[in-house]
């Protein structure tokens, strides 16, 4: 577990470095929520203590959400009629997994603290 937060921390920390216009920072929600960080970590360590894989599913979606424009979320967009989303794509569907880490923390951010943590920073912070 250890091994794999520190490749997580590393993947983000050279994932910001290389994104130039990057305003990332830890403690950002301090004054707005300040739990948003403990519960992310907490939604992600539970899931890693039923699935230890799950952090490598975690990285993959942040990396297929964040690599070329910023993180947007839209990796967590469900499909509309006549409007496949990303998530349902043959190339990500089945094998990207996670989305139930994100709804988790979002779930518990909305109740304490609504309309405050966008997805696209869960999913930032969450691997």
């Amino acid at each position: 577990m250890e091994t794999s937060f520190s490749f997580c921390a590393i993947f983000l920390l050279i994932t910001m470095l290389n994104s130039g216009s990057a305003t990332l920072q830890v403690g950002f929600y301090h004054y707005t929520c300040p739990s948003a960080e403990s519960i992310v970590r907490k939604a992600v360590d539970k899931a890693e203590d039923r699935n230890p894989g799950i952090g490598a599913g975690l990285i993959r979606m942040h990396f297929h959400d964040c690599f070329v424009r910023g993180c947007d979320a839209s990796i967590l967009l469900d499909s509309t009629p006549g409007n496949p989303s990303e998530k349902e794509h043959p190339a990500n569907n089945p094998s990207l997994r996670g989305f139930e880490v994100i709804d988790e923390a979002k779930a518990e951010l909305e109740y304490l603290c609504p309309q405050m943590v966008s997805c696209a920073d869960i999913l930032v912070r969450g691997p």
